[in-house]
Order: C-alpha cells, then structure tokens, then sequence
C-alpha cells in the first residue's frame, strides 16, 4: 500500500457454496476519490461492499484498510476502524422503531461515551448536513419519502465524522431529479469534507457526475480505471455499458 491508499484489495475470492462471486480481484482505493463499482447484475458489487467492511468473509485473498488486514486485525482494532467509515445501505436500512435522530445517534451511542444532548446536538447537525429539514429528527422512517431515508441513513453514515462513505446504491429508485440532487449532495460533501468515497452503483448518471474512478466486475475480476479508460476497453459487457443509449445521455449531460 502506498501512503495515500486506504483500502487495498489483493486476489480477493468470495463465494457462497458451489457458487464464486470473486475471484482474484485486485483494488486500491485512493484518499479523498469517488470510487464508482459498477458491474451486471450479479456480479458482486454489494458483496465486494460488504467484504470490506466485515460482512463477508473472503473465502481468499486480503482485504486491508487503513494499512491493516483485516483477517490479522485484533477486535480493538477492528473497532478503531469501524469508527472511520460509515455505510449507506439501500434504502437506508434505518430501525424503524427509532426517530431519525434516533438513528443517527446509534454510532455515537456505540462507539462515544458522549452524553445524550451532546449526541442529540450532534446528530440535528448531520441530519442538517444531509440536507433534511430539522423536523425530520423526531420522524420516523416510516413517514419518511424514500428520498429522505437515504438522507437519513447518509446522515448515519456521517455520524462518526468519517474518513471513507460506502454508499450501497444511493439513487436506486430516486426520481431523476432526487437522484442528481443526491449525486451532488455527495459531491459537496466529498469536497467539504475530504472524504474518501466508495459508491456501488447502476447509475451511469452518478458515475460521469462525481466519480474519480470506477471499478468494473466482470468476469469475476475488476477493470479499474477513469470513464475513459474504461470506454475505450473492447470487453463486450463494457462496451455496452459504456456506448449504449443511457451512456451517451449521460455523458452529454456531463459535457454540460
């Protein structure tokens, strides 16, 4: 690992029974970049998420974060680390029996010994920062739009004051204008903040707005490079994906 990659992946192979998700896959992720992964359906682009950041055990391979590997990490280092990235699943993933502030503070309850109005200060601020209003901290998911749970989970995500976000396919069912809304929001926050961003994704939109790089899975492996790297590479899926109709629209969106 060189000084400024936070994440290393090495020949990392996963797979559940007879079936291989992974196999050999090679990543870096570098400090303060958007990093897109983008692959068929599939291919393992949350189970690579989620290989990372311990819900999956790689059946080989390494997986190192912050210059650890994780397989070797003790338990307290395994809690220093988890306190220096958040994750944004689909939907959100909220508990539905807590407020939105509720959520947002559950990091702080785990990890701080922070007291319960400092924790609430706190987490106005991220639910702020999210781009919600201040009344969204007394709801719950429930009476929340699908937009704003997201909001709420990145919220979450923040609350820890993070190096790296995992976004879990941010603006899968957003309208088109609450998915470029988002795809900003993220940008602001990335530039604000300095974080390091991993954003698995679909959204070809997303990829041309805020991505530095973006990590292919195909075949089992993953293509890394800029979008026009990876355009210019001849492997079938990719040439599809990257000339197709939703490609070109977005990319003249981009060029705008």
């Amino acid at each position: 690992m060189t000084s400024d990659t936070v994440i290393s992946i090495r020949e990392l192979r996963t797979q559940f029974g007879q079936s291989v998700i992974h196999d050999g896959v090679d990543l870096d992720i570098h400090r303060g970049e958007v990093m897109g992964v983008v692959g068929a359906s599939g291919t393992g682009k949350s189970v690579l998420m989620r290989a990372v950041i311990g819900l999956v055990t790689p059946t080989a391979g390494t997986v190192s974060i912050f210059g650890q590997d994780r397989a070797t990490m003790s338990n307290a280092e395994l809690k220093a680390a988890e306190r220096r990235y958040g994750v944004l699943f689909q939907d959100g993933a909220l508990f539905s029996s807590l407020t939105v502030a509720q959520n947002v503070m559950v990091p702080l309850k785990e990890h701080t010994g922070l007291s319960a109005s400092l924790m609430a200060e706190i987490a106005a601020y991220k639910i702020a920062m999210s781009g919600l209003p201040h009344d969204a901290c007394a709801k719950y998911p429930a009476e929340l739009s699908g937009g704003m749970r997201k909001r709420a989970g990145l919220a979450r995500a923040l609350a820890m004051d993070p190096d790296i976000i995992f976004l879990d396919e941010p603006t899968a069912g957003l309208d088109p204008i609450g998915a470029a809304a988002f795809d900003e929001l993220i940008g602001d926050l990335q530039k604000t903040l300095g974080l390091t961003v991993v954003m698995v994704t679909h959204d070809l939109d997303s990829l041309y707005a805020i991505c530095d790089r973006v990590a292919v899975l195909v075949d089992k492996h993953a293509i890394v490079g800029t979008l026009q790297e990876l355009a210019a590479n001849p492997h079938p899926w990719m040439h599809d994906y990257f000339h197709g109709p939703r490609a070109r629209a977005a990319t003249a969106s981009g060029d705008k």
